[in-house]
Parts: structure tokens; sequence; C-alpha cells
């Protein structure tokens, strides 16, 4: 009787995984015990939740002009974004930039929510199309709906329920789920399968909004050598494999036509 029920209860919560499925931009199936409405909400949370500590010290956009580059270059991006996902037009697009100069590290939450730090910038002497390539990969994340499933993971693996109770005052409602966002945008890696992913749509989008795909490769070297024996930030969310330079190589191959269109585009104007 107990092997029945038991036997039960199993196919009941293989159907549930299996009903909790998506398919996203790349054409990969997810789970999604969490919905992407849902991970967009905790998002909105766990974004002013990360940003206070920083704006209460002044520095959130504490250089306008930097702050201006980013927001430019960013624009172009979500312009492309929004064509590739029409829906996202109703996002609540945001990016702000944390003067932090020891901090090499950038993300996108889901809905859009973006931060850079200043330490990414100036310790690589980021040129504007490394910016680009930087920012497209975040935004990508969040187009291909990687912090849902990342929850939906999480909570799937029991991973969630550790989160929650390593918060302080973590409740299981909007602040926790909040928490979780921010912890799986910030802190946890991504897959490699989902790295490779916001690879491949990172650079598509730098490049139709007239950004250099050669630039992927270059940010990658660079990244490489400010490890100073530690591995910058950046890279503990985002694991390079040691195959990802000659990967995205390949990539700027095909990359190189929508950019040279948009470049001439952008000069006809």
């Amino acid at each position: 009787m107990l092997k029945q029920i038991l036997r039960t209860l199993f196919l009941l919560l293989i159907g549930l995984l299996i009903s909790a499925c998506a398919t996203n931009l790349a054409g990969r199936r997810q789970l999604m015990l969490v919905s992407e409405n849902q991970a967009i909400e905790a998002s909105k949370q766990a974004y002013v939740n990360t940003l206070k500590p920083f704006a209460e010290k002044g520095r959130i956009d504490s250089d306008p002009k930097l702050a201006a580059l980013v927001q430019r270059i960013t624009d172009r991006l979500i312009e492309q974004a929004e064509i590739l996902r029409p829906e996202t037009r109703n996002w609540d697009w945001s990016v702000k930039v944390i003067d932090d100069p020891d901090t090499v590290n950038a993300w996108c939450m889901a809905g859009g929510k973006m931060a850079i730090y200043t330490g990414l910038i100036h310790k690589l002497k980021a040129t504007d199309d490394e910016i680009a390539q930087v920012m497209g990969h975040e935004i990508a994340h969040a187009l291909l709906n990687h912090t849902a499933e990342r929850m939906s993971v999480a909570m799937a693996t029991q991973l969630g329920i550790g989160i929650y109770a390593s918060r302080k005052n973590a409740d299981p409602g909007k602040t926790a789920l909040a928490a979780v966002a921010a912890q799986l945008a910030i802190t946890l890696p991504n897959s490699r399968t989902s790295e490779a992913e916001a690879d491949r749509i990172g650079i598509e989008l730098a490049a139709k909004a007239g950004y250099d795909p050669r630039a992927a490769v270059s940010l990658w070297q660079k990244m490489a050598k400010v490890s100073g024996g530690a591995p910058p930030e950046f890279l503990s969310t985002h694991p390079s494999p040691k195959n990802r330079e000659q990967a995205l190589k390949k990539l700027v191959k095909k990359m190189m036509p929508y950019y040279l269109a948009a470049k001439q585009r952008q000069q006809g104007k």
C-alpha cells in the first residue's frame, strides 16, 4: 500500500515537472516552477534591496558622464532586445552604475533590472564595444528567462530553502523570493548551457546595435588578465571554460554582417 502511494506521488511529481516546462528564446526547454512574471516581481524588490546600501552612500551613478555613457549603450541594446522579444517593451528597464572600484562585475535581473560596477569599467579599461558586450550578455540572460529558470531549479532541489534560511527575517512570501532572485542574479554561478545561450544572444544584440562583436573576445581576454590570483567576481557568476574564447571567435564571424549593416545604417543617418 505504501509502495503504491509513493509511486503515485512520484508520478504526480514527474507530471508536475513536465507540465512546468517552457521553451526559451534559444529553443531550449526550461523547468518553470516559477513564472517569468513572478521572477520579475521578485527582482523589482531585489533590485531596490541590492542598490540601497550603495545609494545611501551616494555611490549610484556618482559619475554623471559615465552613467550617461552606460545608459546610451544599454538604450541601444534594449532597442534590439525589444525587437527580439516584443513583449519586453512592457518591462521597466533600468541600469545603474555602482561606484565600487574593487568589484569587476555586472548583472541583469529578470525584467531588465541591471547594474555595472565601476571596477569592471576602469580595471579592464573597457571600451564602449566591450561595455556593450558585457551588458548585452547580461540582458540576454533576462531575455532567455534564466532567472525564473534558476529560481525554479533552486526550488526543485531545495537550494531555495537553504537560501531562505540564510537570510535574516526572511519569510516565505515576496521577501524570500526577492532574496533568492538577488542571490541567483549576483552571486551564484550560471550553468554553462545558460552561459553559451547568453553569449550567443548577447553578441547578436550588441552587433545589431552597432557594437563590434570582436570586443567579446578582447573582453574575456582582459577578464582573465585582471584576476590577480583570484578570478573577478564577474567570472564567479559566469563560469568561463577554456574553449569559450574559441566559441566566441566563431560567433564573431557570424555576427560581423549584423555589425557592418548597423554601422552602415548609423553612418547614413
